[in-house]
Formats: structure tokens, C-alpha cells, sequence
């Protein structure tokens, strides 16, 4: 078998030019005299963690110019705590996007959190209304890292109609979004889970390989099929140094594109959080 050149995504390159484009967004929407869009992320507890993620999306929000707030609930709060804040944020007419921060303590039910963010509101993609949307082809705010796989495949010119496409993950907020997504741009779509039989020999027929299960190292070299497009949305920690899914390093002069373990997909899961906010203040502005 010839060996393929192999592209390794820089989804931080890509995520910052697709920034880049939404700054000078809402650069035009303040100078004509539109407040800023504006992301409220709520967090319960104190997870050193998840504390992080906001500070890291705090930071995102102002290098667009785009407004954010933070609430924070005690980590002993209860579920209608929660309820209760998330009831007000879809009240207020300055808010645009709304993102509970994950995991919740035990005592709360992460999916009636879901469901009772507003689907006008709901930049994660996580609600049953947003999900429905997806499943029958409708407009939406979807689940953002799919969305920035979408946006990965596009901006790599990856065919997608015809394409031999499967995803290894059936997750509310990877797995089966992402194969609804790829159905939407004709890509025929096998979902492959930890029942699946001879997955490895299902993988070597598949032109767009998506790897989403927490499973370190699992998609090895001789399951990729010449030239493939791998998109690695696994991150595991091995000797304290962070990998995916696949065998990145191995699977090197056979895959067509791959992502890296870092770098890779993650910056385009923010970017596309950034893009829901943006979509959701237009469509509720009209702007």
C-alpha cells in the first residue's frame, strides 16, 4: 500500500479565522448601535474543572466583543434552585444564549436542566426541542462540537454526498447529532457503538471516520481506510499526556486528514458555542 500524505488538522487555526470573521460581525452590529450579543453561563459548585471552562469562555466572549455573565449557585443548591434561574435567564430580554456548565452536582437532574432552557436560547444544543429540530431537518441550535466536525469537514473539502461515513459513539451531544449532520449533506452514515460487531473491519470501509468514545488508542492504523478523513473527538490521559481515540501517531501516512488529541477538535467546539450565541441574538433581534 502506498503511503498517503497525511494533513493533521490545526483546529486552533481554523477555529481563530472563523473567530476572526465573527468579531468583525459583531464590530458592525455595536457600530450601527445594536447592543452586544450576550452569553449567560451558570455554574453549580465549585469544580476547579469547570470553573476553568467558564474563564476560558469568558475570555472567548470578550475577544469577540460579545457580552457574557456568570452566575454561580452553591454546590448544595437544589434542582429548583437551578430551575428557578434558568426560568429568569430565559426571561430576560438581554440574554441570548444560555449554558449550564457540566457535570451537575448528583442532586440535579441534567436533563430537566435541558429541557427547561429556552430552545431560542439553548447555544449548547442540549434541549429535546433543538434535538428534535435535527432529527426532522429543521433550523436549530445544535450540540457544538458536531457542528465544528461540520465545520472541520468543510473547510478541508472533504466530499461529503455518497460518502462512506462512520461514527463510532452514540451520545446525545457527539455521537448522534453528528451522524443526523452528516445525513443532512448525503453521506450514508453507520453509527458503531461498544456492541458492534467487527468494528474494526466496518471502519476500513469508511471514507469519514469519527471516533467518539473516551476508549484510548482504540482506532489502530489498520483500521483506517487509505486516505480517510479522521476526526478524533476522544481525549483520554495515559501517563499524564492527553490522547484520543485513535492511534494518532500510528495512524500517520494512511489516514487522509486526522485531528490531534490537542488542538484538534476542541477549539472548534468553542468557536461554534460563539457561532450559536451570534445565530441565536440575530434570530431573536433580527438583526
Amino acid at each position: 500500500m502506498a503511503e498517503v500524505k497525511t494533513v493533521v488538522v490545526d483546529g486552533m487555526a481554523l477555529a481563530n479565522d472563523l473567530r476572526s470573521r465573527m468579531t468583525q460581525e459583531v464590530a458592525q452590529l455595536t457600530a450601527s448601535g445594536r447592543r452586544a450579543p450576550c452569553l449567560a453561563v451558570v455554574l453549580v459548585g465549585d469544580n476547579p474543572a469547570s470553573a476553568s471552562y467558564i474563564k476560558g469562555k469568558r475570555r472567548a466572549c470578550a475577544r469577540l466583543g460579545m457580552d457574557s455573565v456568570e452566575h454561580t449557585l452553591a454546590a448544595d443548591a437544589t434542582q429548583a434552585d437551578l430551575l428557578a434561574l434558568v426560568d429568569k435567564l430565559n426571561r430576560d430580554a438581554g440574554i441570548d444564549g444560555i449554558l449550564v456548565q457540566l457535570p451537575l452536582p448528583k442532586q440535579i437532574d441534567p436533563s430537566a436542566i435541558a429541557a427547561a432552557i429556552d430552545a431560542d436560547k439553548d447555544v449548547d444544543g442540549v434541549g429535546p426541542l433543538n434535538a428534535g429540530r435535527l432529527v426532522l431537518g429543521l433550523p436549530g441550535l445544535f450540540a457544538c462540537t458536531p457542528l465544528g466536525i461540520m465545520e472541520i469537514l468543510a473547510l478541508h473539502k472533504i466530499p461529503l454526498e455518497g460518502a462512506n461515513a462512520l461514527v463510532i459513539g452514540r451520545s446525545m451531544i457527539v455521537g448522534k447529532p453528528i451522524s443526523l449532520l452528516l445525513q443532512q449533506k448525503n453521506a450514508t452514515v453507520t453509527m458503531c457503538h461498544s456492541r458492534t460487531r467487527d468494528l474494526a473491519g466496518l471502519c476500513r470501509s469508511a471514507d469519514i471516520l469519527v471516533a467518539a468514545t473516551g476508549a484510548a488508542r482504540m482506532v489502530k492504523r489498520d483500521w483506517i481506510k487509505p486516505g480517510a478523513a479522521v476526526i478524533d473527538v476522544g481525549v483520554s490521559e495515559i501517563d499524564g499526556k492527553l490522547v484520543g481515540d485513535v492511534d494518532f501517531e500510528n495512524v500517520m501516512g494512511v489516514a487522509g486528514i486526522v485531528t490531534p488529541p490537542k488542538g484538534g477538535v476542541g477549539p472548534m467546539t468553542i468557536t461554534m458555542l460563539l457561532h450559536n450565541t451570534l445565530r441565536a441574538y440575530r434570530l431573536r433581534t433580527g438583526a
